[in-house]
Order: structure tokens, then C-alpha cells, then sequence
């Protein structure tokens, strides 16, 4: 008898997903009381895309239950094949140390999530990036001191795996992949609650199909050795197809919509107006009162306690206090994200597609040439035009520019382990990758963003874009509404 009692969770995906009465299970039950995971009930998994689909309410720590659920799955799997292998051994402690890993990989994330991290990346602030408050918080916070009931090293090597970034072993790939516990998670469970019928993946044949395998590192004159790790049997081929398809299309219809885009935009142009007043001394300018979470951050952002202070919950009961902003800008992105008032998108990239020739899907150098020729149009218009816009006078409506890309599938020559890649079995016995054996998956095209978001009532960035296009590349005369 351990004294531990088993523990269930109901959910909308999974179903139930129950914790078990063991040491490893009940320590994870208490992980998930801590407050730092508790913090993540108010931290949206799609930060603003409930402004296109009213469900997407979901949070992370939803969202980070069923990556450890999964992980699970995927875990049994490996026990289950190395059973029937006597040559190989399941390692406990790195199978808890994933799982572990899985649970509380999110820990960090700040508010509105990759929003937050894009406004870190501009001002260099440590603390908005997810990855590294997660590893703080697991080395030494309430969460590591629940993780210490496992060993006194636990919750370094759960860290360990979190700063990683890419697996370096089998367990680890469970963790962090190109077929992973956190994307088998989010595909599903976004699909589900954003209601888009597209993207749905097969994830119990996927699963049923899931085997291990030793894997040849190197080429055949260099070879350095075998790694083991996850491949996925010739009867799943089509549906792993789909699964990174899925993957794929999930970012044109859900996660890179232009309301979305276009309110993340605002919320950084919120924010990046914040900080100079606050550092300038002149915090009173922004409405909000100089102990709210937000000033402390951004006064002192490389404390701890100031970065985790901040949700989503946070950001939106300071929204109204940031309306009455005695600085024009910040008052004007807090009413468009309280209104949901947003800037019109125009698709500058989708307007030179629609003026390049086309050109026959299976010529993949021609269809190179033109994707590259969009993408050198697109930087050049949006440079010329970001120029002009800077030429204005400081009290000019605000103007948005959105350039993002997003590969269908990490080659290997770009991630450089096979342990992040999606192996298929062949038919001679030697596991590939799969953009070397499906021409649909070699032959996807980068999908790429480049819009541009202005108020509905400033014509002029409007006119002055539009003739920068004719100028560029002929005359176009529609813009997306």
C-alpha cells in the first residue's frame, strides 16, 4: 500500500486521464498544484484567436495535462517494445524524467504566450522567453521542490531536458520532436476547440503504427554509430503524410489568421509604447498604477517573480485603466483590443501572387523561381514602405508590418538529429526520413506572411502602399477587407 489515492481529470480531448496511486504519478498530481503550473489556467493557449473562433478559450494548463497524457501513450509504447527486445533495456529514470518534462514544459510561458516572446526578442529580455522561465522555475521554485521527492537531482535533469530543445535521446524525443507529445496535444486539441473541420490527424493508428528502431548515424564511409528512436510503421505512411499536413495547414487557418495576427500586432505596439514611459520615469502616462505587475516587469525584468506575475487575466483587468493612458498610442491599442476594433489586413504577398504567372506544379525549380522572386518583391515593398512610414510625424496613425514564415517539415539538414525527424520503415528493413520518401511532403512550399495592417481610416498609408506595389510590380487595385 503506497498511501497515495489515484486522481482523474476530466477532459474535453482525452477524456479522462487519470493519475495513478504510485510515488512518480502522485508527485506529478502535486506538481500540477503548485502555483506556478496553476498560474497556467490563465494563460491562453491561443492568446488572441479567440478573436476569430469564440471556443479557443482553452489554456496552457490544459493544454500541458494532455502532452503528459500523451507522453504516457508514447512512453508505453517504447516499455512495450523493449519488453519483447532482450537486448535492449527500458531506463525508468529517463522515462520519468520525460514524462516529468512533458507535464511542466509550458511553465513558463508568459502572457498571450509567442506574443509576449516576440516583444522579448525586440527588447532582449530573458524573461520573456518561455523555455528559459521554465527551467528557472523547475530548478528552483515550489515546482522543483516537488520534483526533489523523486531524488535530489530530479528536477536538474527534468531541466536539463527543458534547456535542451532537441532530443538527445529516445525518452527525450518523446518530449521534444517533429513527432512529439506537445504537437500530437496542441493539433488535436486546437482543432477541436477552434471548430476548424480541416487538419485532422489519425492519432490512434499513428500511435498503433509507432515503433523503435536503431538508426544509423552518419553517412556509410563516415558511419559514427546507432541511436534508437522512434519510427513509424509502412502501414502508417498516408497518415503520417496527413499528420504533417495537418500540421502545416493549422498556421494559413487558425494560428497566422489575420485578425489574429493583426491583434497580436496591436498588443506588441501596446506594450513596446509601455516601456519607455515606465523607464523614463513617466509610468503615471500610462494609467496604470506604479505597483501593477506590468510596470514591475518592465522596471525590473530580470526578476523571477515579476515575469511569472503577468497572465493573460493581468494584461486584460489592466485593458480599461490603459484606455484612460494619457499617451495617444497606448490609449489606442487598449480600446482596439477591448473593442476588438482591429486593423484592416492588406496581403501584400497574396496580391503579387496574384500577378506573378503560374507555373506547372510539377516543374519544382520553376515553382522555386517564383516563390523566390514573391519573396524578394515583398521585402522590397515592405522595406520601401516601412521607410516612408518612418518619415511621418510621430502623431501618424500606427501602421503594422507582418512577416513570419513556417517550414511544413524540419528537414534533417536543418535540425540535424535524427531523433527530430518523422522516420517511416521501408521495404528494405531501413528506416527514412520522410521528406526523402513522399514527394507530398518534399514538395510543400514554405508558407509565408506578409501583410501589412492599417487603421480603417488612414487612406494615406493606404495609398502611399499601393503605390509602392505599382511602382514594384504593376498596377493592383485590390486589398484584402
Amino acid at each position: 500500500m503506497t498511501g497515495f489515492r489515484a486522481q482523474r481529470i476530466r477532459d474535453p480531448l482525452h477524456n479522462l486521464i487519470e493519475f495513478d496511486a504510485d510515488q512518480f504519478e502522485h508527485t506529478m498530481w502535486r506538481v500540477i498544484q503548485t502555483q506556478p503550473f496553476q498560474r497556467l489556467r490563465r494563460v491562453r493557449q491561443l492568446g488572441f484567436s479567440e478573436f476569430v473562433f469564440p471556443g479557443a478559450t482553452h489554456t496552457r494548463f490544459a493544454h500541458s495535462i494532455g502532452v503528459f497524457h500523451t507522453a504516457r501513450q508514447l512512453m508505453r509504447i517504447i516499455h512495450r517494445h523493449i519488453d519483447r527486445d532482450s537486448c535492449r533495456q527500458y531506463r525508468q529514470h529517463q522515462a520519468e524524467v520525460a514524462l516529468a518534462a512533458a507535464l511542466v514544459h509550458d511553465v513558463g510561458h508568459g502572457m498571450f504566450s509567442h506574443a509576449f516572446e516576440e516583444i522579448g526578442k525586440e527588447l532582449q529580455l530573458p524573461l520573456a522567453r518561455h523555455e528559459t522561465v521554465s527551467e528557472m522555475l523547475i530548478r528552483d521554485s515550489e515546482v522543483a521542490e516537488v520534483l526533489r521527492e523523486l531524488g535530489s537531482g530530479f528536477a536538474n535533469d527534468v531541466a536539463d531536458v527543458i534547456k535542451g530543445g532537441k532530443p538527445g535521446n529516445l525518452y527525450d524525443a518523446v518530449v521534444s520532436s517533429q513527432f512529439d507529445a506537445d504537437r500530437l496535444d496542441y493539433m488535436q486539441r486546437d482543432r477541436l476547440m477552434t471548430g476548424v473541420q480541416s487538419s485532422g490527424i489519425d492519432a490512434t493508428w499513428l500511435l498503433a503504427n509507432l515503433e523503435i528502431a536503431s538508426v544509423q548515424i552518419g553517412a556509410d564511409a563516415d558511419k559514427v554509430g546507432t541511436v534508437e528512436t522512434l519510427v513509424l510503421g509502412r502501414k502508417a505512411f498516408h497518415v503520417a503524410e496527413s499528420y504533417v499536413l495537418s500540421l502545416f495547414q493549422l498556421y494559413p487557418n487558425v494560428y497566422f489568421h489575420k485578425a489574429t495576427r493583426a491583434a497580436e500586432k496591436v498588443f506588441s505596439r501596446l506594450m513596446l509604447s509601455l516601456v519607455p514611459l515606465v523607464r523614463d520615469g513617466d509610468s503615471a502616462r500610462t494609467g496604470l498604477p506604479s505597483n501593477h505587475p506590468i510596470v514591475r516587469f518592465i522596471r525590473e525584468p530580470t526578476i523571477l517573480a515579476n515575469a511569472t506575475a503577468l497572465d493573460d487575466a493581468v494584461f486584460w483587468g489592466a485593458v480599461p485603466l490603459l484606455i484612460e493612458s494619457d499617451d495617444q498610442l497606448v490609449a489606442e491599442c487598449a480600446r482596439r483590443l477591448w473593442e476588438r476594433k482591429l486593423p484592416k489586413s492588406v496581403d501584400v504577398r497574396q496580391l503579387l501572387e496574384q500577378e506573378e504567372p503560374p507555373v506547372h506544379h510539377a516543374d519544382t525549380e520553376a515553382r522555386q523561381q517564383r516563390a523566390a522572386r514573391i519573396a524578394l518583391r515583398c521585402r522590397a515593398i515592405v522595406q520601401a514602405f516601412e521607410a516612408k512610414v518612418n518619415e511621418r510625424p510621430a502623431s501618424s496613425p500606427p501602421v503594422f508590418i507582418d512577416q513570419v514564415r513556417r517550414p511544413p517539415y524540419k528537414r534533417f539538414q536543418d535540425s540535424q538529429s535524427l531523433l527530430n525527424q518523422i522516420l517511416i520503415q521501408s521495404g528494405d528493413g531501413v528506416p527514412r526520413d520522410m521528406a526523402e520518401i513522399s514527394p507530398v511532403v518534399a514538395g510543400a512550399e514554405t508558407f509565408e506572411v506578409c501583410r501589412v495592417y492599417i487603421t480603417e481610416r488612414d487612406t494615406e498609408s493606404r495609398s502611399m502602399l499601393m503605390n509602392i506595389m505599382r511602382t514594384s510590380v504593376g498596377e493592383i487595385t485590390h486589398a484584402s477587407p
